[in-house]
């Protein structure tokens, strides 16, 4: 807007300026005539004014016929006037030629800086574009990326829902397939022992005893003799000496499992949970290499309000695991640095590894 007001303000001042050079050249071609008139007429008059006027007399002269020298004085006169005044258009020509030519440069430069302007214009909307639209390209693969994880992720807790469900079907089927083979042993015992007149053979010890009476003894002496449910020697797990311990001793019991001197669990192998419907329990293995010793550990919860404390004070390794039971179980653990759910994420709705589990989306 400024530039085309610059542009009607020099116009008008270029047509001013033509004007004016007009009115000059007027003026000069009266006086080339005047001065003609004067030499043909042979009469000496004053020379005129610069605008063409001639000059006032004063009172009492008279103008008297001209001589042969004033004739040509006159001329020379009228010579020097006419070279001046063609001096003095030249110049002014020259003048005006080089204001056309400054205008002329004028117009020229600001259409080019209105050019440039509008390149300029041009290549930040071309950026400006460029860069909405490589946004819009990484908004894009981000978004794909999101979908194919959430997709990798339900995926994955699918299949770990039915190699759990599956695990834990074998599971069962190897308990049932093992109590039934110890009660078939047991009616065989029984028949043994009915034959042998009523007397029954005592059950084989297991070589772990010694490791059971060790641990119950220290637990005892330290923690007291209330805080343990049960001990046993699992057989079908390897002989592993078990600890069920009471919900609100199971910190303290892991805790004296690992610190202890004689024990020193430093080694944290798996932890899981199981619901069993009536309650739910969180299974512990430990492993001592200095001693070269295993037991379990385990804890019973209300299946209603499942939380209990968390070992990851204790064996950092117990991070991962806690979260699987969280998001699986919905096992709580207090303490935890960051229980999170690490397969189904924080919108899944419910927990597929309780026997109550119903899929919120009925297509998953």
């Amino acid at each position: 807007m400024d530039e085309e007001k610059d542009l009607a303000q020099r116009k008008k001042e270029a047509a001013e300026r033509a004007k004016q050079l007009a009115r000059e050249r007027l003026a000069a071609r009266q006086a080339d005539e005047q001065a003609k008139s004067a030499v043909e007429t042979g009469s000496l008059k004053t020379p005129p004014n610069s605008n063409g006027s001639q000059p006032e007399t004063t009172k009492g002269e008279a103008t008297e016929p001209a001589s042969a020298d004033d004739l040509a004085l006159a001329k020379k006169r009228a010579a020097e006037e006419a070279r001046v005044r063609a001096a003095e258009l030249r110049r002014q020509r020259e003048s005006a030629a080089a204001g056309d030519d400054l205008e002329a440069a004028k117009r020229k430069a600001a259409e080019e800086a209105r050019a440039r302007a509008a390149e300029l214009r041009r290549q930040r909307e071309s950026a400006a574009a460029d860069d909405d639209l490589e946004l819009a390209k990484k908004k894009a693969a981000a978004a794909a990326k999101a979908k194919a994880a959430a997709a990798k992720a339900r995926a994955a807790a699918m299949a770990k829902q039915q190699g759990d469900a599956a695990d834990d079907e074998a599971k069962q089927k190897a308990i049932a397939a093992a109590k039934a083979k110890a009660a078939a042993a047991a009616r065989a015992k029984a028949k043994a022992a009915d034959a042998d007149g009523g007397t029954e053979q005592p059950p084989s010890p297991s070589p772990n005893d010694p490791l059971l009476e060790k641990y119950v003894r220290i637990i005892h002496e330290h923690l007291g003799a209330d805080v343990l449910e049960d001990a046993y020697i699992n057989r079908l797990a390897k002989d592993v000496p078990t600890l069920v311990v009471k919900k609100e001793a199971y910190y303290k019991v892991a805790e004296l499992l690992k610190g202890h001197e004689q024990l020193q669990f430093d080694y944290l192998s798996e932890l899981h949970g199981t619901d069993f419907q009536t309650h739910t329990e969180v299974y512990v293995h430990l492993y001592s290499y200095p001693n070269r010793q295993p037991v379990a550990l385990k804890v019973k919860i209300e299946r209603d309000n499942p939380e209990v404390d968390s070992l990851v004070p204790l064996w950092p390794g117990a991070n991962w695991p806690e979260c699987e039971a969280y998001d699986l179980l919905g096992i709580r653990f207090r303490g935890h640095p960051n229980l999170i759910r690490i397969f189904l994420g924080e919108q899944w709705v419910g927990h597929p590894l309780r026997k109550d589990y119903e899929p919120y989306d009925a297509e998953v």
